[in-house]
C-alpha cells in the first residue's frame, strides 16, 4: 500500500470523528474535566493567595523585617544602601519616661518612632480620630495609645513631655498592622516621627534603643504570580549583611497564619496533582475503550493492506485532536471555574480576588490534557504493530482472558518498543507531576504513592480474579445463577476488569486523600481561629495580685474563657552543652539576649502549657518532676534551641537570681505565640524555680469592642500593670485563617467532585463492551431483571475490592503528606473509611446502572443486524 499523507490520515480520522460523536464524548469529558479542575482550582487559588498574601504582609508592615538590639553601624547603614532596588524605612523602639506638660510625674512609655512618609508598607495605622500618619506625626505632635491619656488624666490637645521636648497629643493608636512584630516594651505606647525623635535628645550613642529595619521588595508585574523566592533570597542576603540582627519575613510574623497558608499550599499541589491523575485516569479508560471499538475497523484496513505505521498515524491524530480538544474545552471551564469560585465565596470570603489570567496554569492545563491522552494511548496503539487481521476479528472468543497484569508484562518481553512506552509514560507523568506541584516533597510523596499504589492494584486485580475462578470452580453449583453469572462476569473474554479495579481505586485514593488532607488541616486552623485564644496580654502581675487579677477578668462581660496567668523567672544563660555563653556561636540572635531569659513552669508539670506541641524528645512525668529539684529538666522552645544550637539530652546552665543550675534538655517543642506561655522560651518543672522571685503575665480574650473598658478596669484596680492591647491586629490573622479554610474546603469538594465525575465516565465508557452481552444474554432467553442482577452484582464486587485498596493507600498518602511534608497530625477516622467504603461500591453500581439501563432496552436483533 502507498505511503499514507498527513492530509489523507487526518481526513479519514475526522471522517470517523464525525461519525462516532457520541463515543467520542467520554474522552472530551474526562479531559475537559481533568483540565479544568487543574486550571479552575489553580486560577482561583493563585488570584487568591495574591490577595491573602498582601494582608499577611500588612501583619508586618513589609515583606522582610530584621530586628537590632541596637542602632545601625555606619558600614550596615552603606551596605543596606547597596540594595537600591529595595524600598526600606526603620522603625526606632525604647522605653523612656513621659510627662504630663507641667508635672513632675513621670510615667514609663514605650516610644516608637517611624517614618511616617514611608511606614507601613501595608496595612494601615489606625488612629482615632482619622486622620492621615503623616498629618498626625509632625516635628511637634505625637499619637498615643489610649491609656497614656488615662495613666496621666490628659486629653487629646494637651501635651506631653518626652526628653527635652514637648508634644501635642492629636490622635489615640487605635491599631499598628504591626503590633504583633513589634517589641512588647512595658508602658504605654508612644508613636513619633523619627525626624521628632532626633530633637528629643532621647537617642544617644550607646543608648538600648531597639531598631527595626523594614524591607519591600518591587510589585509583581500584573499578571504574574507572586512569587516567595525573591523575599527567600533577600532574606538570605539580610543575613549574611546583618549576622547579628533577626531576620523574619512577613510569613513568620505570625506561626498561625504560617502554619496555614503552608497547609494551603499543600493542599493545591495535592488537589492539582489529583486533578491531573484523575484526568489521565478517565482518558486512559475512555481511549481504551473507544480503540476496542475501532478494531474491526483497524483489522478491515490490515486486511487490505494497510500498514501498522499507517494506522497508528490515523488514529494518532485522532488522539492529538481529542487531547486538544478536551484540553481547550477544559481550559475554558476553568475560566468559568475561575470566574464563579468568588461568586460563591463572596459572603464567606468577605474579599473578593481580581480575575487573575495565569498563562502557565492554563498552559499546564493544555499540556496535561494532550499529554496524558497521548501518554495513555501508546500502548493500545502500539499494539496494532504486532497482531494479525484474523486475531483482531475473532477479539471476543479468543486470548484475551488472561488477567491484565500477565498481559502486560508479556507486552513489555515481546516488544522493546512497548518497554519505551512504559518509560515514557512514567518519565511524562513525573516531569507534569514536577511542574503541576508547587511543594516538591508533596510531588514526591505523591508520585511514590501513585506508582506503589498502580503496582499493588494490579497484583490484587489478578489476585482477585484468580481467587473468583478458585471460588467459582469449587461452588459453581451451589450458589444462585446469577450470583454465579455475575462473578463469573469479572473474568469473562474481552471484560477490562482488570483495568476498571486499577482505575477505580486509584481515583478512591486520590479523593479520599484530598478529603483527609483538608479535614486535618481545616480542624488544625480551627484551633487557631477559636473564639478564646488571648488577645490582650498582662506584663508585670505581681504575686499577690495573680487571685485579684483573675477575680476581676471573670467579672468582666467581654472577657471570654479563663484567663491564662503564667510565672515567669528571668535568669542569664551561663553555658550551653558546657560551652561558656561568651564562646557560643550564636544563630541570627544578639549576644545581650544570653542576659535576660525567661523561664516559666507548667501546671500540671507533667503537660506542656497550653499552645505547646513537642517537636522532639518526650516531656517528663509527675514523677520527674517532683525529682527534678535534684535533677533539672527543661523543654526549649524549637527556634530559640536552633538559635543556640541545642539538641534533647545536653546540657545547660542558667543563673537566676544568684542562685545557678544546670538543666538536660528533655524536649523541644513548638509554640503557637497564641497563648501567654509563648512569652517564655524555657519550660522547667515547677520545683526548680519554686524558691526564685517570679513576675507574672497573663493572656485573655476579650471582644474587640469591650478592649477599652477592660483597659481602664484593670487600670484602676492595678495601676502597675502594663496592659497590651493586640486585639485588632490578631483579628486579622483570625480572619486571614478564617478565609484559607473556606477555600481549601470549596476547592477540595470541588476536586472530589469533578473526582467523581470522570471516575463515573470511565465506568460508564464500558456501556458499549456490553452491548455483545446483553444481546447474547437476551437471545439465550435472560430476562432485564435477571441482566441487571448480573450487572449489579458485577459492578458492587468491583467498588468494593478498588474501595478497599484505595481506601488503604488514600490513608497511608495522607499520613505521609501530612506529617512529612505538611506537619500536621494525622488521625485514622474509621467511620470515614467505612463510609467511604460503602459509598464507593454504591457509585460504581450507580455509575454501572446509568451507563447500562439503555441498552438493556434494546432488541437484539438491531445490534446483530450491525454484526
Amino acid at each position: 500500500m502507498a505511503s499514507l499523507s498527513l492530509s489523507t490520515a487526518s481526513r479519514i480520522a475526522f471522517r470517523e470523528l464525525r461519525h462516532s460523536r457520541g463515543k467520542f464524548a467520554f474522552v472530551v469529558l474526562s479531559v475537559a474535566i481533568g483540565v479544568a479542575a487543574l486550571t479552575g482550582v489553580r486560577g482561583f487559588a493563585s488570584s487568591f493567595r495574591s490577595m491573602l498574601l498582601l494582608r499577611a504582609r500588612s501583619i508586618m508592615a513589609a515583606d522582610i523585617g530584621a530586628r537590632m538590639n541596637r542602632q545601625p553601624t555606619s558600614a550596615e547603614i552603606a551596605t543596606l544602601a547597596t540594595l537600591s532596588t529595595i524600598e526600606q524605612t526603620d522603625v526606632t523602639e525604647l522605653s523612656s519616661m513621659a510627662s504630663a506638660a507641667g508635672s513632675f510625674d513621670p510615667l514609663l512609655v514605650s516610644v516608637k518612632a517611624v517614618d511616617p512618609a514611608r511606614y507601613p508598607f501595608y496595612g494601615a495605622v489606625d488612629l482615632a480620630p482619622s486622620v492621615p500618619l503623616a498629618q498626625a506625626l509632625t516635628d511637634t505632635t505625637v499619637a498615643v495609645g489610649d491609656d497614656l491619656l488615662l495613666r496621666l488624666h490628659l486629653k487629646l490637645g494637651d501635651q506631653i513631655k518626652l526628653g527635652n521636648k514637648l508634644f501635642r497629643v492629636v490622635a489615640t493608636v487605635e491599631n499598628e498592622p504591626d503590633r504583633l512584630s513589634g517589641s512588647f516594651a512595658t508602658g504605654p505606647r508612644v508613636l513619633i516621627s523619627q525626624q521628632a525623635l532626633a530633637t528629643t535628645g532621647l537617642l544617644q550613642p550607646g543608648s538600648r534603643a531597639g531598631e527595626r529595619l523594614l524591607f519591600k521588595l518591587p510589585a509583581s508585574a500584573v499578571g504574574k504570580n507572586v512569587s516567595d523566592k525573591p523575599v527567600a533570597d533577600l532574606k538570605a542576603e539580610l543575613e549574611k549583611l546583618l549576622p547579628d540582627a533577626q531576620v523574619t519575613d512577613y510569613r513568620e510574623s505570625s506561626p498561625a497564619l504560617t502554619k496555614g497558608l503552608d497547609g494551603a499550599e499543600g493542599l493545591l499541589s495535592l488537589m492539582s496533582l489529583v486533578a491531573l491523575v484523575l484526568g489521565a485516569v478517565g482518558v486512559a479508560m475512555a481511549m481504551r475503550a473507544h480503540l476496542q471499538q475501532r478494531l474491526d475497523t483497524i483489522a478491515i484496513m490490515k486486511s487490505i493492506g494497510a500498514q501498522s505505521s499507517q494506522v497508528i498515524k490515523i488514529y494518532l491524530l485522532q488522539t492529538i485532536f481529542l487531547g486538544l480538544a478536551g484540553g481547550i474545552v477544559g481550559c475554558v471551564l476553568g475560566m468559568g471555574v475561575q470566574l464563579a469560585f468568588p461568586l460563591f465565596l463572596a459572603k464567606l470570603l468577605h474579599i473578593t480576588p481580581d480575575f487573575r489570567l495565569d498563562p502557565r496554569a492554563y498552559g499546564i492545563g493544555l499540556t496535561a490534557g494532550l499529554l496524558t491522552t497521548l501518554l495513555f494511548t501508546l500502548p493500545p496503539l502500539l499494539d496494532i504493530r504486532s497482531v494479525r487481521p484474523i486475531l483482531i476479528l475473532r477479539r471476543a472468543v479468543e486470548g484475551s482472558d488472561d488477567p491484565f497484569s500477565t498481559r502486560w508484562l508479556r507486552k513489555l518481553k515481546g516488544s522493546v518498543v512497548q518497554f519505551v512506552a512504559a518509560i515514557v509514560i512514567l518519565v511524562g507523568l513525573a516531569l507534569l507531576a514536577a511542574s503541576v506541584s508547587d511543594s516538591r516533597e508533596v510531588g514526591f510523596i505523591f508520585a511514590f504513592g501513585l506508582a506503589v499504589v498502580l503496582i499493588v492494584l494490579l497484583g490484587m486485580s489478578w489476585l482477585t480474579l484468580y481467587l473468583l475462578r478458585l471460588f467459582l470452580s469449587r461452588t459453581r453449583l451451589a450458589l444462585p445463577s446469577t450470583i454465579r453469572h455475575g462473578l463469573s462476569n469479572l473474568y469473562r473474554p474481552g471484560n477490562p476488569s482488570a483495568a476498571l479495579l486499577a482505575a477505580l481505586g486509584l481515583g478512591v485514593m486520590q479523593i479520599v486523600t484530598v478529603y483527609i488532607a483538608q479535614h486535618a488541616v481545616v480542624q488544625q486552623m480551627k484551633i487557631s481561629t477559636a473564639a478564646n485564644l488571648p488577645n490582650i496580654f498582662l506584663i508585670d502581675i505581681a504575686s499577690n495580685e495573680v487571685a485579684g487579677v483573675r477575680a476581676l477578668l471573670a467579672k468582666q462581660p467581654g472577657v471570654k474563657g479563663t484567663p491564662e496567668i503564667i510565672p515567669v523567672v528571668t535568669a542569664r544563660l551561663i553555658s550551653a552543652n558546657n560551652v561558656p555563653a561568651a564562646q557560643l556561636k550564636l544563630e541570627h540572635m544578639p549576644r545581650r539576649m544570653l542576659q535576660s531569659l525567661q523561664l516559666t513552669w507548667s501546671d500540671p508539670d507533667d503537660q506542656p502549657p497550653a499552645g505547646d506541641k513537642i517537636v522532639e524528645g518526650k516531656w517528663w512525668s509527675a514523677a520527674d518532676a517532683a525529682a527534678s529539684a535534684q535533677h533539672p529538666l527543661v523543654a526549649i522552645e524549637q527556634q530559640q534551641a536552633q538559635r543556640l544550637g541545642l539538641h534533647v539530652g545536653q546540657p545547660i546552665t542558667f543563673d537566676a537570681q544568684d542562685s545557678q543550675f544546670t538543666a538536660t534538655i528533655a524536649a523541644l517543642y513548638e509554640a503557637d505565640s497564641q497563648h501567654a506561655f509563648s512569652r517564655a522560651q524555657f519550660v522547667l518543672p515547677s520545683p526548680v524555680l519554686k524558691d526564685l522571685p517570679v513576675v507574672w503575665y497573663g493572656g485573655v480574650h476579650c471582644d474587640p469592642d469591650a478592649t477599652t473598658p477592660l483597659e481602664r478596669v484593670l487600670y484602676q484596680a492595678y495601676p502597675t500593670i502594663t496592659v497590651i492591647n493586640v486585639a485588632a491586629t490578631l483579628e486579622v490573622v483570625r480572619q486571614v485563617i478564617l478565609q484559607i479554610t473556606y477555600v481549601i474546603q470549596f476547592l477540595a469538594a470541588f476536586s472530589i467532585f469533578a473526582g467523581i465525575v470522570i471516575l463515573a465516565s470511565s465506568i460508564a465508557g464500558t456501556r458499549y463492551r456490553r452491548i455483545r452481552e446483553v444481546v447474547v444474554l437476551k437471545t439465550l432467553g435472560a430476562t432485564r431483571p435477571r441482566i441487571a442482577s448480573i450487572f449489579s452484582i458485577e459492578f458492587a464486587v468491583l467498588g468494593l475490592v478498588a474501595g478497599f485498596v484505595g481506601l488503604i493507600f488514600a490513608n497511608i498518602v495522607a499520613r505521609e503528606v501530612l506529617t512529612r511534608a505538611m506537619k500536621f497530625d494525622y488521625h485514622f477516622a474509621w467511620l470515614l473509611n467505612l463510609s467511604a467504603w460503602l459509598i464507593t461500591a454504591a457509585l460504581t453500581v450507580g455509575a454501572g446502572w446509568l451507563a447500562s439501563h439503555r441498552i438493556l432496552g434494546q432488541k437484539p436483533l438491531e445490534i446483530l443486524r450491525e454484526e
